[in-house]
């Protein structure tokens, strides 16, 4: 065995035991004990994601086959409930969408024209990407889909211009894709399941509002993620890159992009409109993965889908799905948030400290818990009734909890974006976790420092009740 297995195999033994520990304590007051041995799967799944002792798909499965034999779970039919959900099928679509888009040779198109918009400059093609996340968030709501197509487009352009895989401007520009391009989606009230979700929790809020809430925000955490990111690989920033021969007839387009580009914005034009058909999100995606796969109309064939999807990201997601579920049903995440939460009252004279403690509970439950929607689902309406009763606004405390959960990622099966970039093999997840833990400071920062003055201003203070006394006026 080859020192790297071992370290696995000791990895994942310990993590085992860790879990099994765990599992086998006393049960807490106010936890079931089903919840417990859900919070053991829990912290054996984030050590597996974290560490990459095994791959990815592989932690899939453990997390199925511990929720049902540890009796987190009632039945085997409950720990794969993941494997029923939408998102799990909307992923599919999306990456089929993304592998059209590099197959036809739409994404070899787009590559070869940012290269000659950059010049060759590292810094001009990175910033390139970067302004067409806010930009392409208008036509595709969806981070997942976004990433879905222009991985496959800075793929092509690395390629073209000779960077070799594992270069620093190659991980730079897919850490952004990773763990910045979701951000801009969060600024839209139907810019994905994080801001549907979080609006329908804190309560009635209007897209217009939403946008006034989260654009300065969300603004000041793209940029901060990004500047990181560019500090933390300037190196391959550096030099000029190789700018691939100008192509023959490069201004004809081909039959197959032509499709790929009318199926890609018939799905889109679905996602904008949903307001006026209510279908689900993953509707659109199955309709152009039907489309892509179908002779005459798409560009696929079955065996292209079969070998380019990576098929790990359905195994992934769909666990962290069904964990996500198992947390909930149990009520481990409930115990959870409160035991993290509940320590921050002791804090209610003081709003700033509060909402520091609040920012360092939630991103305690963001570690373990990896769906965006069962973390928000727990987080904030506790978050919401402790700003309550210490005096604060309830909905600034709300935001406050989604932020201190959307602005980081610690492993990949945290969101579907990441995956499709992970699975490309770029990055390593040890990679992922250390930029996550700067996201988290910066996160503090933002909340800090921007936020919650920015909100004042347009007229959500934090403060509405102080301390003991009668209602602010």
């Amino acid at each position: 065995m080859s020192r790297p297995d071992r370290r696995a195999a000791l990895a994942m033994a310990a993590l085992v035991l860790v879990a099994v520990v765990i599992a086998t304590l006393p049960t807490p007051n106010g936890l079931s004990r089903e919840g417990q041995r859900v919070l053991a799967v829990v912290v054996l799944a984030v050590g597996l994601w974290s560490t990459a002792a095994v791959p990815p798909g592989v932690t899939g499965l453990v997390v199925v086959a511990a929720l049902t034999l540890s009796g987190g779970v009632p039945s085997l039919a409950v720990a794969l409930s993941g494997f029923a959900d939408p998102v799990a099928y909307f992923l599919l679509g999306v990456l089929t969408i993304g592998l059209a888009v590099s197959k036809s040779g739409l994404a070899g198109r787009v590559a070869r024209l940012s290269l000659r918009r950059s010049g060759g400059r590292p810094r001009a093609l990175y910033g390139q990407m970067l302004l067409a996340f806010p930009v392409l968030t208008l036509l595709l709501p969806s981070a997942t889909t976004r990433t879905a197509i222009l991985v496959h487009v800075y793929e092509e352009a690395l390629t073209l211009s000779d960077v070799p895989r594992g270069a620093p401007l190659g991980k730079a520009i897919m850490l952004a894709l990773n763990s910045v391009n979701r951000l801009a989606s969060t600024v839209l009230l139907t810019g994905g399941i994080t801001p549907i979700v979080a609006a329908g929790l804190i309560g009635e809020v209007s897209w217009g509002h939403w946008f006034i809430l989260m654009s300065v925000p969300y603004a000041a955490l793209l940029a901060a993620g990004a500047l990181l990111i560019y500090a933390q690989y300037r190196g391959g920033f550096e030099g000029e890159l190789v700018l691939p021969p100008p192509r023959e007839h490069a201004s004809a387009w081909s039959p197959a992009e032509v499709r790929t580009l009318l199926i890609t914005m018939g799905a889109a034009l679905l996602w904008l409109t949903d307001a006026f058909h209510h279908l689900h999100p993953a509707v659109p995606a199955l309709l152009a993965w039907i489309c892509f796969l179908s002779p005459g109309i798409g560009v696929l064939t079955w065996s292209e889908f079969e070998r380019g999807l990576g098929w790990a990201n359905l195994f992934v997601l769909a666990a962290s799905l069904s964990l996500a579920h198992a947390i909930i049903r149990s009520g481990a995440g409930a115990w959870l948030a409160a035991f993290l939460l509940g320590m921050a009252p002791s804090l209610a004279a003081h709003p700033m400290l509060l909402v520091l403690a609040l920012l360092l509970a939630c991103a305690g439950v963001r570690l373990l818990i990896p769906n965006i929607t069962g973390y928000l689902a727990l987080t904030i309406p506790v978050a919401m009734s402790l700003g309550s009763a210490a005096g604060l606004n309830p909905m600034v405390c709300g935001l406050v909890a989604m932020i201190a959960g959307d602005a980081v990622l610690y492993y990949p099966a945290q969101s579907a974006s990441s995956l499709v970039v992970y699975e490309r093999g770029h990055l390593t997840a040890p990679e992922i976790f250390r930029f996550g833990l700067w996201m988290t400071l910066v996160g503090f920062v933002v909340v800090l420092v921007v936020a919650i003055p920015y909100w004042t201003l347009v007229g959500s203070p934090l403060v509405v009740t102080p301390p003991g006394g009668a209602p602010a006026r």
